[in-house]
């Protein structure tokens, strides 16, 4: 029973996932759909806490204040929403659940920064999620160059009504002088 769902886990599971902690400040980079578009989201916050962290349902609370507010978002690390998460800064921690930083602000509520190889941290390679990516970016280049060429085909067809009524408009003024030529010669 335990090799199955342990199967099932594996197949689910992101190869690599970055080395989170208690007292990170991250950049969680989500995907959102929005109708039929899809774009991405960055949310930076602190890290208030780490569950599971080996376990496919491994998950971070990330904390932020946002116009005076505090703002907590939870995110599924192998979740394919998350395309990405990126540790900013290290802070010196001694506590694996920080949720005594929701009570604190202002000065009392900055920690200590901790030294990092903040490349070797972030060295996440994860195939999929960059091959979805740059298919993102490849559909919204399509999308772009699709609604410029809408946009200059009804450019073309507006400048051929203007060319065309302008034309109309000597033709009927032409017309006009040669009718009141005819009349002064009688």
């Amino acid at each position: 029973m335990d090799s199955v769902i342990h199967k099932i886990e594996q197949k689910y599971k992101k190869s690599q996932v970055v080395d989170v902690r208690p007292g990170d400040t991250v950049k969680v980079h989500q995907k959102i759909k929005e109708g039929s578009k899809e774009r991405i989201q960055i949310f930076q916050g602190m890290v208030i806490r780490v569950d599971k962290k080996n376990s496919l349902s491994s998950r971070i609370v990330v904390r932020r204040i946002s116009s005076g507010v505090g703002v907590e978002k939870s995110f599924l690390m192998h979740s394919p929403l998350v395309v990405k998460v990126e540790v900013t800064k290290r802070s010196k921690v001694r506590r694996n659940y920080l949720t005594y930083m929701r009570e604190r602000t202002g000065k009392s509520a900055r920690l200590s920064n901790v030294d990092f190889d903040r490349e070797g941290v972030n060295a996440v390679q994860d195939e999929a999620a960059e091959a979805e990516e740059a298919k993102m970016h490849e559909e919204a280049k399509k999308a772009h160059a699709a609604e410029e060429a809408k946009k200059a085909e009804a450019e073309a067809k507006e400048s051929a009504k203007v060319e065309e009524m302008l034309a109309n408009r000597e033709n009927s003024t032409s017309e006009d002088k040669l009718d009141k030529g005819e009349k002064s010669e009688q």
